[in-house]
């Protein structure tokens, strides 16, 4: 039987269960991970962490308009191809 805490980041789901209290309290400063039959499952973090990581920052056109690539000279035209013959 696995141990209920693994480390000082990494829960069993028992031990998880166990000591949700001191797993919420750990995640606010570092994310914890709970495993499931040995393999990673889930990361619990702190809301400011959650918050931070997916909070938009700017839109799809701001982003497009400081992109480095901004005004260089690329040739952007589609072929015109026919379309290929695939077997049925």
């Amino acid at each position: 039987m696995q141990p209920p805490v693994l480390d000082d980041k990494s829960w069993t789901v028992a031990g998880a269960k166990a000591k949700f209290s001191e797993v919420i309290e750990r995640a606010q400063s570092v994310p914890q991970t709970i495993t499931r039959n040995g393999k990673p499952s889930v990361v619990v973090v702190s809301a400011e962490e959650w918050h931070r990581k997916t909070v938009r920052k700017g839109s799809l056109a701001e982003f497009l308009m400081e992109s480095p690539l901004r005004g260089a000279d690329l040739d952007l035209e589609r072929q015109r191809d026919e379309p290929r013959d695939l077997p049925l």
